[in-house]
């Protein structure tokens, strides 16, 4: 196994991971538009884009993100999906989202910090374990 950055061959199947690619995409950019969407923003192509896909001018990535939220897909699924870092997704995310071609739903926030949500699950599970767990008491 080779190091990254390093001489040695690439295992049989892998690819090495290039840091220009994601650069390249993003046209040199790390951080999309005026606010970073949270990973679990809903995202959705609307029917312009869907139009465009009959098209051939869009990039490739670009147009495998419209492909993928003809459904609902939350932004860290479609990172998952393409392979790329959940930041490079929020920007081209940012630049489709810009052109109309995504709807962005991003979630509520009901008040409570992730550190909250955190304390509550831990609270929760600790309920469990002390009760005897389900089907016990």
């Amino acid at each position: 196994m080779s190091e990254p950055g390093g001489g040695g061959a690439a295992e049989p199947g892998t690819e090495p991971v290039s840091a220009v690619r994601p650069f390249l995409l993003t046209e040199g950019r790390v951080v999309a538009g005026e606010q970073a969407l949270p990973m679990e923003t809903q995202l959705v192509a609307t029917q312009e884009a869907l139009d465009q896909l009959a098209e051939s001018h869009l990039a490739f990535e670009r147009r495998t993100i419209i492909e993928t939220c003809r459904v609902p897909v939350s932004l860290a699924e479609l990172a998952a999906r393409l392979g790329l870092h959940l930041n490079v997704v929020r920007v081209l995310v940012g630049d489709l989202h810009t052109r109309q071609l995504l709807t962005v739903h991003v979630p509520a926030r009901a008040g409570s910090s992730d550190l909250d949500i955190l304390r509550r699950v831990i609270d929760g599970l600790r309920a469990i374990h002390t009760s005897g767990g389900p089907g016990h008491g």
